[in-house]
């Protein structure tokens, strides 16, 4: 039987419901039946996140798990994000990544308590890069994606990601997007995992295609890249 906090929430959800929306979303995340998807745009979840993220009665949404709509999954990422505490923060995330079973879901999940918190963060995001659920996986690439690559940078991030291999398409469109980012930020390090063929053919490939398509290199390095093809 769902809290009292999640049925006020479901009806703040279905009044601000787009049927437009909701058959976009439809398509854009095709393995969430479109029954679960109300409908609601990202920023009215954002606005409302911050407001319940006030609500002396939020506990009672964030421990009502499993959720029925993709909705309430997102709001409650939103909200969580918003945790002032380390410590408590990563315990909501390891509660709700189980439940995670989507790429937007997952990619809106962003604490933004993990900056303050580098050294810890790291050590929670090699057991999530260990776990056997994909969005966990997907999960943990993306902060070592989002906090990693830039001041405190180090080279052996990118050999924890190298080494992750999966049949799952989700974990491998992330783990290319993390070497097309890391060619744009760092790109002297991250080249050689290009040039040695350190990745999976797919991902080897998906990564070119990535970074040829940004603007953060220069047309040689695409060049370059494109040169290191993998061709079947």
């Amino acid at each position: 039987m769902a809290s009292k906090m999640t049925d006020y929430i479901q009806d703040i959800l279905f009044q601000n419901k787009d049927e437009k929306h909701q058959k976009f979303e439809a398509k854009l995340i095709p393995n969430v039946a479109a029954e679960n998807i109300i409908g609601v745009k990202t920023p009215i979840l954002r606005k409302l996140s911050k407001e319940l993220y006030k609500n002396t009665d939020i506990e009672d949404f964030l421990c009502d798990l499993p959720h029925r709509y993709l909705e309430e999954y997102t709001l409650h990422g939103a909200i969580i994000s918003l945790c002032k505490d380390y410590g408590k923060t990563v315990d909501y995330v390891d509660k709700l990544l189980p439940f995670i079973d989507n790429w937007a879901t997952c990619d809106m999940l962003s604490p933004k308590i993990f900056s303050k918190n580098k050294e810890a963060l790291l050590t929670d995001i090699k057991r999530w890069l260990s776990s056997d659920r994909t969005y966990t996986v997907r999960f943990g690439i993306e902060m070592l994606m989002s906090h990693y690559l830039d001041g405190d940078f180090k080279p052996f991030y990118l050999k924890l990601v190298s080494v992750l291999r999966s049949e799952e398409y989700y974990v491998n469109m992330m783990i290319a997007w993390f070497f097309a980012t890391a060619l744009a930020k760092q790109w002297d390090s991250t080249v050689i995992y290009i040039k040695d063929k350190k990745l999976d053919i797919w991902v080897h490939n998906k990564t070119i295609q990535k970074a040829v398509e940004s603007n953060r290199i220069t047309d040689e390095q695409k060049e370059y890249l494109k040169s290191l093809k993998i061709r079947s």
